[in-house]
Protein backbone atom coordinates (compact mmCIF):
# COMPACT_ATOMS: atom_id res chain seq x y z
CA UNK A 1 0.00 0.00 0.00
CA UNK A 2 1.25 3.46 -1.03
CA UNK A 3 1.62 5.87 1.74
CA UNK A 4 0.13 9.52 -0.23
CA UNK A 5 -0.96 11.60 2.53
CA UNK A 6 0.55 15.22 2.51
CA UNK A 7 2.46 14.48 5.62
CA UNK A 8 4.71 11.40 3.77
CA UNK A 9 4.86 13.87 0.66
CA UNK A 10 5.93 16.76 2.73
CA UNK A 11 8.45 13.95 4.04
CA UNK A 12 9.85 12.95 1.07
CA UNK A 13 13.12 14.76 0.19
CA UNK A 14 12.62 14.66 -3.70
CA UNK A 15 9.02 15.97 -3.58
CA UNK A 16 8.78 19.08 -5.63
CA UNK A 17 7.78 21.84 -2.87
CA UNK A 18 4.86 24.13 -3.14
CA UNK A 19 5.48 27.25 -4.80
CA UNK A 20 5.52 30.58 -2.75
CA UNK A 21 2.09 32.59 -3.00
CA UNK A 22 2.84 35.07 -5.07
CA UNK A 23 3.12 39.12 -3.24
CA UNK A 24 1.35 41.69 -4.44
CA UNK A 25 1.77 45.01 -3.29
CA UNK A 26 -1.16 47.80 -2.97
CA UNK A 27 0.42 51.12 -1.99
CA UNK A 28 -1.62 54.03 -1.26
CA UNK A 29 -1.71 56.88 -3.38
CA UNK A 30 -3.42 60.40 -2.18
CA UNK A 31 -4.49 62.48 -5.27
CA UNK A 32 -6.07 65.53 -4.20
CA UNK A 33 -4.88 68.69 -3.99
CA UNK A 34 -4.88 71.55 -1.82
CA UNK A 35 -6.85 74.26 -4.19
CA UNK A 36 -9.50 71.55 -4.69
CA UNK A 37 -9.92 70.97 -1.12
CA UNK A 38 -9.67 74.94 -0.61
CA UNK A 39 -12.98 75.56 -2.42
CA UNK A 40 -14.67 72.47 -0.58
CA UNK A 41 -13.21 73.97 2.87
CA UNK A 42 -14.24 77.39 2.64
CA UNK A 43 -18.28 76.46 1.19
CA UNK A 44 -18.40 73.96 4.11
CA UNK A 45 -16.58 76.73 6.58
CA UNK A 46 -19.61 79.41 5.30
CA UNK A 47 -22.29 77.34 5.52
CA UNK A 48 -21.73 75.71 9.05
CA UNK A 49 -21.16 79.93 10.53
CA UNK A 50 -24.36 81.25 9.07
CA UNK A 51 -26.40 77.64 9.93
CA UNK A 52 -24.86 78.07 13.72
CA UNK A 53 -23.20 74.61 13.30
CA UNK A 54 -26.12 72.68 12.10
CA UNK A 55 -24.47 71.86 8.86
CA UNK A 56 -21.10 70.42 10.41
CA UNK A 57 -22.25 66.67 9.67
CA UNK A 58 -23.19 67.84 5.53
CA UNK A 59 -19.64 69.61 5.59
CA UNK A 60 -18.52 66.27 7.04
CA UNK A 61 -19.48 64.09 4.56
CA UNK A 62 -18.38 66.19 1.98
CA UNK A 63 -15.19 66.59 3.49
CA UNK A 64 -14.83 62.44 3.72
CA UNK A 65 -16.00 62.37 0.47
CA UNK A 66 -13.58 64.18 -0.92
CA UNK A 67 -10.65 62.45 0.94
CA UNK A 68 -11.92 58.82 0.55
CA UNK A 69 -12.00 59.62 -3.48
CA UNK A 70 -8.50 60.75 -3.34
CA UNK A 71 -7.37 58.02 -1.98
CA UNK A 72 -6.46 55.22 -3.68
CA UNK A 73 -5.03 51.41 -2.81
CA UNK A 74 -3.54 49.80 -5.57
CA UNK A 75 -4.97 52.40 -8.01
CA UNK A 76 -8.30 51.72 -7.04
CA UNK A 77 -9.96 54.90 -4.79
CA UNK A 78 -12.07 54.60 -1.98
CA UNK A 79 -15.62 55.52 -1.59
CA UNK A 80 -17.78 57.51 1.07
CA UNK A 81 -21.25 56.39 1.22
CA UNK A 82 -22.77 58.30 4.71
CA UNK A 83 -25.94 59.78 4.34
CA UNK A 84 -25.57 62.89 5.98
CA UNK A 85 -29.55 63.54 7.86
CA UNK A 86 -28.25 59.78 9.52
CA UNK A 87 -25.51 62.12 10.65
CA UNK A 88 -27.13 64.53 11.51
CA UNK A 89 -29.51 63.35 13.76
CA UNK A 90 -26.54 61.33 15.64
CA UNK A 91 -25.06 64.92 15.86
CA UNK A 92 -27.76 66.34 17.37
CA UNK A 93 -27.91 63.74 20.06
CA UNK A 94 -24.20 64.66 20.81
CA UNK A 95 -25.23 68.01 21.42
CA UNK A 96 -28.17 67.76 23.57
CA UNK A 97 -26.25 65.47 25.68
CA UNK A 98 -23.38 67.98 25.35
CA UNK A 99 -25.61 70.71 26.58
CA UNK A 100 -26.76 68.70 29.02
CA UNK A 101 -24.01 68.16 30.95
CA UNK A 102 -23.07 72.16 30.67
CA UNK A 103 -26.34 73.31 31.70
CA UNK A 104 -26.39 70.72 34.70
CA UNK A 105 -22.61 71.79 35.77
CA UNK A 106 -24.11 75.49 35.77
CA UNK A 107 -27.05 74.45 38.19
CA UNK A 108 -24.85 72.87 40.87
CA UNK A 109 -20.97 70.49 41.28
CA UNK A 110 -23.52 67.65 42.15
CA UNK A 111 -25.81 67.55 39.08
CA UNK A 112 -22.87 68.34 36.65
CA UNK A 113 -20.70 65.37 38.15
CA UNK A 114 -23.77 63.36 37.88
CA UNK A 115 -24.10 64.23 34.31
CA UNK A 116 -20.65 63.38 33.51
CA UNK A 117 -20.95 60.40 34.56
CA UNK A 118 -24.48 59.71 32.69
CA UNK A 119 -22.10 61.13 29.69
CA UNK A 120 -19.36 58.86 30.21
CA UNK A 121 -21.57 55.78 30.54
CA UNK A 122 -23.29 56.35 27.35
CA UNK A 123 -19.80 56.82 25.20
CA UNK A 124 -18.16 53.58 24.77
CA UNK A 125 -21.39 52.64 22.96
CA UNK A 126 -21.48 55.88 21.08
CA UNK A 127 -17.93 55.07 19.79
CA UNK A 128 -18.73 52.14 18.90
CA UNK A 129 -21.74 52.95 16.78
CA UNK A 130 -19.02 55.75 15.10
CA UNK A 131 -16.54 52.87 14.03
CA UNK A 132 -19.70 50.28 12.48
CA UNK A 133 -20.97 53.44 10.78
CA UNK A 134 -17.69 55.00 9.71
CA UNK A 135 -16.25 51.81 7.82
CA UNK A 136 -20.19 50.55 6.53
CA UNK A 137 -19.95 53.30 5.08
CA UNK A 138 -16.61 53.40 3.19
CA UNK A 139 -16.15 51.43 -0.28
CA UNK A 140 -13.43 49.90 -2.09
CA UNK A 141 -13.96 48.49 -5.82
CA UNK A 142 -17.41 47.99 -4.69
CA UNK A 143 -16.78 46.38 -1.44
CA UNK A 144 -18.13 47.66 1.68
CA UNK A 145 -15.56 47.47 5.05
CA UNK A 146 -17.45 46.64 8.28
CA UNK A 147 -15.94 46.70 11.62
CA UNK A 148 -16.39 43.63 13.80
CA UNK A 149 -15.81 44.64 17.42
CA UNK A 150 -18.44 44.08 20.25
CA UNK A 151 -20.04 47.32 22.07
CA UNK A 152 -18.88 44.99 25.12
CA UNK A 153 -15.17 45.27 24.04
CA UNK A 154 -15.84 49.32 23.40
CA UNK A 155 -16.58 49.40 27.16
CA UNK A 156 -13.87 47.25 28.12
CA UNK A 157 -11.11 49.92 26.35
CA UNK A 158 -12.77 53.11 27.74
CA UNK A 159 -13.03 51.65 31.01
CA UNK A 160 -9.31 52.65 31.66
CA UNK A 161 -9.84 56.42 30.92
CA UNK A 162 -13.69 56.85 32.02
CA UNK A 163 -13.25 54.52 35.29
CA UNK A 164 -10.46 56.78 36.56
CA UNK A 165 -12.18 59.83 35.52
CA UNK A 166 -15.66 58.43 37.60
CA UNK A 167 -13.52 57.38 40.58
CA UNK A 168 -11.83 60.85 41.18
CA UNK A 169 -15.59 62.39 40.65
CA UNK A 170 -17.06 60.30 42.83
CA UNK A 171 -14.69 61.11 45.41
CA UNK A 172 -14.94 64.71 44.85
CA UNK A 173 -18.59 64.39 45.38
CA UNK A 174 -18.18 61.94 48.92
CA UNK A 175 -15.81 64.68 50.30
CA UNK A 176 -17.13 68.15 49.41
CA UNK A 177 -17.37 70.33 51.97
CA UNK A 178 -18.20 74.18 52.27
CA UNK A 179 -15.76 76.51 51.50
CA UNK A 180 -14.13 77.73 54.39
CA UNK A 181 -14.75 81.82 55.25
CA UNK A 182 -12.47 84.29 54.14
CA UNK A 183 -10.20 86.13 56.70
CA UNK A 184 -10.61 89.11 57.39
CA UNK A 185 -7.30 90.15 56.74
CA UNK A 186 -8.82 89.29 52.85
CA UNK A 187 -5.53 86.97 52.69
CA UNK A 188 -6.67 83.59 50.71
CA UNK A 189 -6.49 80.57 52.28
CA UNK A 190 -3.58 78.32 51.16
CA UNK A 191 -5.10 74.88 49.38
CA UNK A 192 -5.14 71.74 51.80
CA UNK A 193 -2.91 68.75 51.11
CA UNK A 194 -6.04 66.92 50.23
CA UNK A 195 -7.32 69.43 47.51
CA UNK A 196 -3.57 69.50 45.83
CA UNK A 197 -3.63 65.97 45.44
CA UNK A 198 -7.19 65.99 43.97
CA UNK A 199 -6.15 68.65 41.63
CA UNK A 200 -2.86 66.29 40.69
CA UNK A 201 -3.40 63.29 41.19
CA UNK A 202 -5.81 62.16 38.51
CA UNK A 203 -3.38 63.58 35.42
CA UNK A 204 -0.43 61.77 36.74
CA UNK A 205 -2.37 58.89 36.95
CA UNK A 206 -4.02 59.37 33.66
CA UNK A 207 -0.33 59.91 31.87
CA UNK A 208 0.87 56.72 33.38
CA UNK A 209 -2.12 55.03 32.05
CA UNK A 210 -2.30 56.89 28.62
CA UNK A 211 -0.16 54.15 27.10
CA UNK A 212 -2.08 51.42 28.43
CA UNK A 213 -5.37 53.04 26.57
CA UNK A 214 -3.79 53.47 23.07
CA UNK A 215 -2.62 49.81 22.72
CA UNK A 216 -5.99 48.59 23.67
CA UNK A 217 -7.66 51.18 21.90
CA UNK A 218 -5.31 50.48 18.90
CA UNK A 219 -5.47 46.54 19.46
CA UNK A 220 -9.74 46.85 19.45
CA UNK A 221 -9.64 48.53 16.31
CA UNK A 222 -7.04 46.82 14.78
CA UNK A 223 -7.98 43.65 15.17
CA UNK A 224 -11.66 44.30 13.67
CA UNK A 225 -11.24 46.05 10.39
CA UNK A 226 -12.86 43.34 7.66
CA UNK A 227 -13.53 43.17 3.96
CA UNK A 228 -14.91 40.22 2.50
CA UNK A 229 -13.83 37.14 4.54
CA UNK A 230 -10.53 38.78 5.96
CA UNK A 231 -10.61 40.22 9.03
CA UNK A 232 -7.42 41.90 10.47
CA UNK A 233 -5.38 40.68 13.56
CA UNK A 234 -3.45 42.77 16.16
CA UNK A 235 -0.11 41.24 17.35
CA UNK A 236 2.17 44.31 18.98
CA UNK A 237 2.72 44.03 22.51
CA UNK A 238 2.53 46.74 25.31
CA UNK A 239 6.21 47.55 25.86
CA UNK A 240 6.56 49.24 22.67
CA UNK A 241 3.89 51.30 23.59
CA UNK A 242 5.22 52.54 26.28
CA UNK A 243 8.92 53.09 25.43
CA UNK A 244 7.22 54.60 22.95
CA UNK A 245 5.30 57.04 25.24
CA UNK A 246 8.74 57.12 27.30
CA UNK A 247 10.88 58.61 24.04
CA UNK A 248 8.36 61.08 23.16
CA UNK A 249 8.22 62.81 26.68
CA UNK A 250 12.01 62.73 26.88
CA UNK A 251 12.43 64.27 23.80
CA UNK A 252 9.94 67.01 24.54
CA UNK A 253 11.78 67.76 28.00
CA UNK A 254 15.07 67.92 26.24
CA UNK A 255 13.90 69.80 23.24
CA UNK A 256 11.76 72.63 25.88
CA UNK A 257 15.05 72.66 27.70
CA UNK A 258 17.47 73.65 25.16
CA UNK A 259 14.84 75.95 23.69
CA UNK A 260 14.60 77.64 27.19
CA UNK A 261 18.06 77.92 27.74
CA UNK A 262 18.92 79.51 24.31
CA UNK A 263 16.37 81.65 24.55
CA UNK A 264 17.22 82.86 27.56
CA UNK A 265 20.68 83.71 26.83
CA UNK A 266 19.40 85.43 23.55
CA UNK A 267 17.50 88.00 25.57
CA UNK A 268 20.02 88.12 28.30
CA UNK A 269 22.66 89.56 25.63
CA UNK A 270 20.20 91.47 23.96
CA UNK A 271 18.99 93.37 27.00
CA UNK A 272 22.64 94.00 27.96
CA UNK A 273 23.23 95.45 24.75
CA UNK A 274 20.23 97.94 25.19
CA UNK A 275 18.44 96.90 22.17
CA UNK A 276 14.68 97.28 22.31
CA UNK A 277 11.76 95.36 21.92
CA UNK A 278 13.27 92.81 23.35
CA UNK A 279 9.85 91.76 24.95
CA UNK A 280 8.12 91.00 21.46
CA UNK A 281 11.29 88.87 20.55
CA UNK A 282 10.90 87.04 23.64
CA UNK A 283 7.07 86.33 22.19
CA UNK A 284 7.70 85.24 19.23
CA UNK A 285 10.49 83.24 20.23
CA UNK A 286 8.30 81.73 22.77
CA UNK A 287 5.47 80.85 20.18
CA UNK A 288 8.42 79.53 17.77
CA UNK A 289 9.59 77.19 20.62
CA UNK A 290 6.30 75.90 21.64
CA UNK A 291 5.43 74.99 17.66
CA UNK A 292 9.03 73.36 17.36
CA UNK A 293 8.51 71.31 20.68
CA UNK A 294 4.89 70.74 19.86
CA UNK A 295 6.39 69.69 16.28
CA UNK A 296 9.04 67.60 17.17
CA UNK A 297 6.86 65.63 19.79
CA UNK A 298 3.79 65.03 18.07
CA UNK A 299 5.82 63.96 14.96
CA UNK A 300 7.39 61.54 16.81
CA UNK A 301 4.44 60.29 18.38
CA UNK A 302 2.05 59.91 15.35
CA UNK A 303 4.73 58.66 13.31
CA UNK A 304 6.23 56.30 15.74
CA UNK A 305 2.33 55.14 16.68
CA UNK A 306 1.27 54.31 12.77
CA UNK A 307 4.44 52.28 12.38
CA UNK A 308 4.00 50.36 14.83
CA UNK A 309 0.16 49.92 14.63
CA UNK A 310 -0.41 49.02 11.12
CA UNK A 311 3.15 47.09 10.82
CA UNK A 312 1.61 44.32 13.58
CA UNK A 313 -1.44 44.37 11.67
CA UNK A 314 -2.44 41.65 9.23
CA UNK A 315 -5.33 39.27 7.97
CA UNK A 316 -4.42 35.85 6.72
CA UNK A 317 -3.72 37.21 2.94
CA UNK A 318 -2.85 40.74 3.79
CA UNK A 319 -0.25 42.31 5.59
CA UNK A 320 0.26 46.18 6.08
CA UNK A 321 3.44 47.81 5.77
CA UNK A 322 4.19 51.93 7.13
CA UNK A 323 7.17 53.88 6.71
CA UNK A 324 6.33 57.07 7.80
CA UNK A 325 9.26 59.14 8.58
CA UNK A 326 8.95 60.99 11.84
CA UNK A 327 11.69 64.28 11.11
CA UNK A 328 9.27 64.02 7.63
CA UNK A 329 6.19 64.44 9.35
CA UNK A 330 7.53 67.02 12.15
CA UNK A 331 8.85 69.18 9.77
CA UNK A 332 5.89 69.44 7.74
CA UNK A 333 3.67 69.78 10.91
CA UNK A 334 5.93 72.75 11.54
CA UNK A 335 5.78 74.35 8.09
CA UNK A 336 1.73 73.82 8.32
CA UNK A 337 1.09 75.47 11.76
CA UNK A 338 3.22 78.45 10.75
CA UNK A 339 1.80 79.07 7.70
CA UNK A 340 -2.10 78.72 9.09
CA UNK A 341 -0.90 81.47 11.99
CA UNK A 342 0.55 83.26 9.12
CA UNK A 343 -2.55 83.07 6.90
CA UNK A 344 -4.97 83.75 9.69
CA UNK A 345 -6.04 80.26 9.26
CA UNK A 346 -6.47 80.07 4.95
CA UNK A 347 -3.90 77.64 4.93
CA UNK A 348 -5.71 75.11 6.65
CA UNK A 349 -7.33 73.17 3.93
CA UNK A 350 -3.68 73.11 2.30
CA UNK A 351 -2.11 71.46 5.44
CA UNK A 352 -4.74 69.01 6.20
CA UNK A 353 -4.01 67.72 2.14
CA UNK A 354 -0.04 67.76 2.57
CA UNK A 355 -0.59 65.98 6.19
CA UNK A 356 -2.82 63.49 4.66
CA UNK A 357 -0.62 62.66 1.49
CA UNK A 358 2.56 62.17 3.54
CA UNK A 359 0.99 60.10 5.87
CA UNK A 360 -1.53 57.86 3.65
CA UNK A 361 1.49 57.04 1.20
CA UNK A 362 4.08 55.43 3.59
CA UNK A 363 1.41 52.77 3.63
CA UNK A 364 1.42 49.58 1.23
CA UNK A 365 -1.16 47.13 1.89
CA UNK A 366 0.71 43.24 1.19
CA UNK A 367 -1.68 40.84 -0.97
CA UNK A 368 -1.00 37.35 -1.66
CA UNK A 369 -4.08 37.26 -3.53
CA UNK A 370 -4.41 38.76 -6.80
CA UNK A 371 -6.38 41.89 -6.27
CA UNK A 372 -9.02 40.99 -9.17
CA UNK A 373 -9.36 37.37 -7.83
CA UNK A 374 -9.93 39.11 -4.25
CA UNK A 375 -12.28 41.36 -5.29
CA UNK A 376 -14.51 38.59 -7.11
CA UNK A 377 -14.67 36.68 -3.84
CA UNK A 378 -14.76 39.20 -1.39
CA UNK A 379 -17.89 40.33 -3.15
CA UNK A 380 -19.46 37.12 -1.84
CA UNK A 381 -18.75 37.25 1.67
CA UNK A 382 -20.06 41.19 1.71
CA UNK A 383 -23.43 40.88 0.83
CA UNK A 384 -24.41 42.11 4.70
CA UNK A 385 -22.35 44.56 5.01
CA UNK A 386 -23.89 47.27 3.23
CA UNK A 387 -26.59 48.42 5.39
CA UNK A 388 -26.09 46.16 8.54
CA UNK A 389 -24.01 48.67 10.69
CA UNK A 390 -24.83 51.61 8.19
CA UNK A 391 -28.01 52.64 10.52
CA UNK A 392 -26.05 51.42 13.56
CA UNK A 393 -27.70 53.74 16.34
CA UNK A 394 -28.77 57.28 14.09
CA UNK A 395 -26.06 56.74 12.28
CA UNK A 396 -23.70 58.44 14.13
CA UNK A 397 -20.16 59.62 13.73
CA UNK A 398 -17.96 61.08 16.28
CA UNK A 399 -14.50 60.46 14.93
CA UNK A 400 -12.24 57.65 14.65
Amino acid sequence: MNDTTPAATAADPWATPSPAPAVHELPLRFVGSGSEYFRIWIVNLLLTLVTLGLYYPFAKVRRLRYFHGATEVGGAPLSFHADPWKMFRGYVLVALMLAAYTGAGQFSATAGAIAFLIVAALWPALWHSSMRFRLANTGWRGLRFRYTGTRASAYAVMAVPLGVAMLFVLGALLTQREAPPVPPSGEEVPPSVSELFAAVAPGVVMLALLPLFFWLLKRLQHSNYALGPERTGFTAPLGPFYGLAFTAGLVGIVVAFAIGIVSAIVVAALRSLGIDGVFWLSVVAMVLGYLVVFALVGGYWTARLQNLAWGRTASARLRFKSSLRARSLAGLWFRNTLLVLLTLGLYFPFAQVASARLRLEAITVVSEVDPDEFAATAAQADEAAAGDAAGDLLGLDIGL
